[in-house]
């Protein structure tokens, strides 16, 4: 008995000890928060898409009431709200040059062949398993929609062809889809990046055409047309987008299959004078 008396001593006196040591060290380490970080992350949307560079809303709003960055560093808030963050803070909002996901690719069904019929989980990197997902462009998209479940915006819609659309006015360029496309198709680009080239296929000529109508080639038509911004590397245009204004439209008009395309501030696809582009709306058969 004064065995278990003495025990539960010895540990009363640890944990009135080790309490105690808590409490001091909880005093002495306690750091205390601006309160307006909570205030400034009320105002932001609370997506927590990572599209501010930053791991959620909270660690932005850290940033911001730090100084670290400006308000208008989220590309999914409002510019009201933007603007009433700064206010807040005494600070100016800053410019935002929105950005948007794109995709290097414009191979749908309708105008690139299908090898074979995948049948399994409906799943780009899965399809990717089984012979490369069945598609005669190795560089091409699957199709089977892993960007469009990812987008947390609804930016992403599907075509009639399985050929992801981006709508840009819902985009914030948080990168889901980036990351999650297995043949790293989608990258970020500022809306002002009109030059595009949609298609990453490394082969030329021929076999490049044979696999997908609108494929590039690699003639180097583009680069010769506009040498100020394009140049042709592994038998695929690379613009300069410091030079992208230069180009304007000069780079598309001779491209024959309409890889390369100048696309407009309202949406609108431009595509030069010899492209020959197929704008069939059924698939073609697999084979």
């Amino acid at each position: 008995m004064i065995g278990f008396l003495v025990s539960g001593g010895v540990m009363l006196t640890l944990g009135l000890l080790l309490g105690g040591i808590l409490a001091f060290a909880n005093k002495k380490l306690h750091v205390v928060e601006d309160p307006r970080i909570d205030a400034v992350e009320i105002m932001l949307p609370g997506a927590n898409c990572g599209a501010c560079g930053f791991a959620g809303c909270r660690a932005f709003a850290e940033s911001v009431v730090a100084g670290n960055c400006a308000p208008s560093g989220c590309s999914v808030n409002s510019t009201d709200m933007m603007e009433q963050i700064a206010q807040y803070l005494g600070v100016e909002a800053g410019e935002q040059t929105k950005q948007v996901a794109r995709l290097a690719c414009a191979g749908g069904d309708n105008v690139a062949r299908r090898s074979s019929d995948y049948i399994g989980i409906n799943s780009c990197r899965a399809a990717m398993l089984v012979a490369g997902g069945g598609k005669n462009c190795t560089w091409g998209c699957l199709g089977f929609g892993d960007c469009q479940r990812v987008c947390p915006f609804d930016a992403i819609e599907m075509s009639k062809n399985n050929l992801p659309i981006v709508d840009e006015k819902k985009c914030t360029a948080c990168g889901n889809c980036v990351t999650e496309c297995p043949k790293n198709l989608f990258s970020i680009h500022p809306v002002d990046h009109q030059l595009w080239v949609a298609c990453n296929n490394k082969l030329r000529g021929k076999p490049s055409k044979e696999s997908c109508s609108v494929a590039c080639i690699g003639c180097g038509l583009c680069a010769k047309d506009a040498p100020e911004a394009v140049v042709m590397q592994n038998n695929l245009p690379v613009v300069d987008y410091t030079k992208n204004t230069l180009a304007k439209k000069d780079a598309i008009q001779r491209c024959p299959t309409g890889a390369i395309v100048w696309l407009e501030e309202n949406g609108n696809i431009v595509y030069g004078e010899k492209a020959k582009v197929s704008h069939s709306k059924d698939p073609l058969p697999i084979g």
